[in-house]
This record gives structure tokens, sequence and C-alpha cells, in this order.
């Protein structure tokens, strides 16, 4: 079992104790929070051993949970890379590109994994229609929330596009080739909502939505490739599969038969994947600790949470020149 100690105890870092706690592939040896007040609460309610010396705790543990802010992702995983030790961080990455390049270096130079908690990788319904989503040429997501203080330190593009930025780098094979985008802060400082078009090399585009001040909660993305259409809710955890073959010589009374303009006759039918319902946050760590132990790379690794970065501020950097 591999030792850990989450660094951070909010929200998501009470979620992270919880089920380190209950992984076979971990033994949680305590966690570390800036705020004493809130550690001891915590460690009272829950019974997680709070460490109030933040160099003990990794200096105990083979793998350190960042957990905290954004702003603190690089400190903290700066110093438990040059203590040897392996890190999961949160999205996104860090604050700056150049803080997420460091640890690509600091990675490499300490022989240290990291893995980046995008967690829609692990969704179900992701991973049910992954392997079929082979060449997509038209995306388009949208990511819609509710208002909540929680998170709008940062602009809604960091906050929830990127999960959708990283799923998109996942499944298109190509460079991105430019970038358009527009973001309006409607209550917060920070953009609020946003759309993205992100062209590839390939000619594949993407069109992203996100929004934190939404009357309704949506998470759905819809990926167009030639022959079929996938449609993939993260909320709801359900895939929509439409495919289309050479129709029949001899169509069925219920097969359902399109003609183009060319006179090709194509025959529309349904796909209905079995999705494996599963907590995706327990997923990507114990899937982090497999890499650990047979020294493997990370599904989401440094590098890949770095790519979705720059393409992130790369649309928060088209929101500057727009606003011109």
């Amino acid at each position: 079992m591999l030792k850990v100690g989450v660094l951070g105890a909010g929200h998501l870092g009470k979620i992270h104790l919880r089920l380190l706690q209950e992984s076979p592939e971990y033994e949680l040896i305590g966690f570390y929070d800036p705020d004493a007040i809130n550690g001891k609460q915590v460690s009272e309610e829950f019974g997680y051993p709070y460490i109030e010396n933040l160099n003990k705790l990794i200096e105990e543990a083979d793998v350190v949970d960042i957990v905290t802010p954004t702003l603190s992702h690089f400190d903290c995983a700066k110093k438990a890379m040059e203590n040897g030790k392996h890190i999961f961080i949160e999205k996104p990455i860090t604050n700056t590109l150049e803080e997420a390049e460091e640890l690509l270096n600091l990675q490499e130079r300490y022989g240290v994994k990291g893995q980046v908690g995008h967690v829609e990788r692990f969704n179900p319904a992701f991973m049910a229609i992954r392997e079929s989503i082979t060449n997509p040429m038209f995306i388009e997501t949208h990511r819609l929330a509710e208002f909540n203080p929680r998170g709008t330190d940062v602009p809604v593009v960091l906050d929830l596009m990127i999960h959708d930025i990283d799923i998109i780098l996942s499944v298109v094979n190509s460079e991105v080739k430019q970038i358009n985008a527009s973001g309006v802060s409607v209550i917060s400082k920070s953009p609020d909502i946003a759309n993205a078009r992100i062209e590839f090399e390939n000619g594949c585009v993407a069109n992203l939505t996100s929004s934190r001040i939404s009357l309704k909660n949506m998470r759905k993305s819809r990926f167009f490739q030639r022959d079929a259409y996938i449609s993939v809710d993260f909320l709801e955890k359900k895939v929509e599969v439409v495919r289309m073959k050479d129709a029949p010589e001899e169509p069925g009374a219920f097969d359902m038969i399109l003609q183009n303009a060319e006179g090709e006759k194509k025959q529309i039918y349904f796909e209905n994947p079995d999705i494996n319902m599963n907590n995706a946050i327990k997923d990507e760590l114990e899937t982090f600790a497999n890499a650990i132990n047979e020294d493997t790379k990370p599904l989401v690794s440094l590098e890949e949470g770095t790519k979705a970065l720059r393409v992130a501020l790369q649309i928060i950097n088209s929101f500057e020149k727009t606003a011109v």
C-alpha cells in the first residue's frame, strides 16, 4: 500500500480523504490544511489525522494528493517533488503555463510520477464510448452550472470549460491551429460565461460553451465523425450513438433508410453501450496508484494537464483580444 497525505481539506479535499481511507491501494497517513481551525474541525468530525506541519506530512508520504486552491498548486507540488514524492494534483494543473512546465522538469529531474485530476476522463459514460470516438471532425460541448461562489476566483474557462478541453484533446489526434473565443463577466470579476471555437490542423472544429450562471445544470458533449454521431451526457451518465451503414438491397419493414443527393442509400441504426457505473474520483486515484506500482504512464499525465492548461490560457487570452 502507498502511504498518501492530502493537502487541503475543503469540499473536494474531504471527498478525497474519505475515498483514500476506503481504498485498498492507499494508507491514509493524514492531511494538512493551512487553516488550523478547519483542519482540527475536520479531524474531530471524521477522524482523519491532522498533521499541522506540511514538511512532516510530505516526508512521511509516498504520494501527495494536492487538493488546494489553484494558486497554491505549484508551490505544493514543487515541495513534494523535490522530496521525491509522487503527486496527484487537482485541475487545473497550475495557475500559469510557466509553473506547469517547471513541474514537467521537476518530474523528470526527480523521477517521480504525476497525475492531474481531470475527473471526466473517468466518467462511466465517456469510458463506455471512448474507443468508439475515432476521428471526430466536429465537436460541440455545453457545460452549464448554477451559480456557486466556490470557484469564482478563477475564470469559468479554468473552473468548468477545462474539463471539456481535456476531453477534446484526448480524442482529437491533431495539433491546435487556431482559437477564437469570447467571455463575459456577469457576477464575478472574471468571465462567468464563455464560448470558444478551436480549429485543429486536421480540420476538426470544436465549439465549447461554459457558464456558471445558468438556471440549470448541463454537461453534454456531441461528437460527429464519418458515419456516426455520439452524444455523451456527463451529468446523467448516458450515451447515445447513431450510426450509418450501406443500406441492404432489401430493407426490412422497420429499417430506417436515407438516400442522399447522389442516390446512395444508408441505413440508420442505434447503439446502446453498456455503462458500468463507478465512482470517478475513486477510480482516478486508484488508477494513479496502479501507474506507480506498475511503473506505467498515468492516464492523465502532467503533460496532458499542461496541454489542457495551455489551450485554456489561449482561450482566456482571446477574450482580452476581443475586448480591445
